[in-house]
């Protein structure tokens, strides 16, 4: 009798300790799971996170450059008709055509204020050549508005000719080409050599050509 009943005990002990074992291991296998799926939530979340940071990162990017190309856009276009408004003035005067100084005047403030917002946002390489091409534009329209008091008419049309479509039409394309160089779009090996060489060349001609209107003005001056 004692024997049956302690084999009894013992297996009801042993059925006991098999259940709590499944038990702990369930519940073990629970929180087990929970844990890691915790860690996996936390690291996806930590991921989308860093997603989205590259993802505003690059759309700032993306802002910042189209803004770089709007400006260097309207740069290159006011540059480029302040100059042809210019010639076309001093062409249209040889003809005997009246000129609207408020058309050249409009081309002159449409540059200069497109000029003046590149100053705050230009590299200074850039810089460089959009500057010494405000001075010379500055020259160019000096010439224009000399024009009605000079004497040798014949020989200041051909000097203002050749101003507009030799070293002054090379400096609106230097900076055509110096902003498709740094935006990348135009990458040349002997871009340095080239800007130095116009840079040089328009420096000479517009003190020169400076140089023959202040002259010319302290004539008039004296004459009249």
């Amino acid at each position: 009798m004692r024997s049956l009943w302690w084999r009894g005990f013992l297996l009801d002990v042993t059925t006991l300790a098999v259940a709590l074992i499944s038990v702990g291991g369930t519940l073990g296998g629970t929180l087990g799971g929970a844990v890691l799926s915790q860690r996996a939530s936390r690291a996806e979340a930590a991921e989308q996170n860093r997603r989205a940071d590259r993802e505003r990162e690059h759309e700032r990017d993306e802002r910042a450059l189209q803004a770089k190309r709007d400006l260097y856009a309207r740069l290159n276009t006011t540059a480029r008709a302040y100059r042809v408004v210019a010639r076309d003035s001093v062409l249209a005067s040889e003809r005997g055509e009246s000129v609207n100084p408020a058309v050249l005047d409009a081309a002159k403030e449409a540059w200069a204020d497109q000029y003046s917002q590149a100053q705050m946002a230009l590299a200074k390489s850039v810089l460089e050549v959009a500057s010494t091409l405000n001075r010379s534009l500055g020259v160019g329209y000096t010439v224009v508005k000399q024009l009605p008091g000079s004497r040798d008419l014949d020989e200041v049309y051909q000097r203002a000719k050749e101003w507009f479509s030799g070293p002054l039409s090379d400096g609106v394309y230097l900076l055509r080409v110096t902003l498709r160089h740094d935006l990348g779009i135009e990458v040349d090996s002997h871009f340095e050599q080239t800007r130095t060489q116009i840079l040089t060349a328009l420096d000479s001609a517009r003190d020169n050509l400076d140089r023959l209107l202040a002259a010319e003005r302290a004539q008039s001056a004296r004459s009249s």
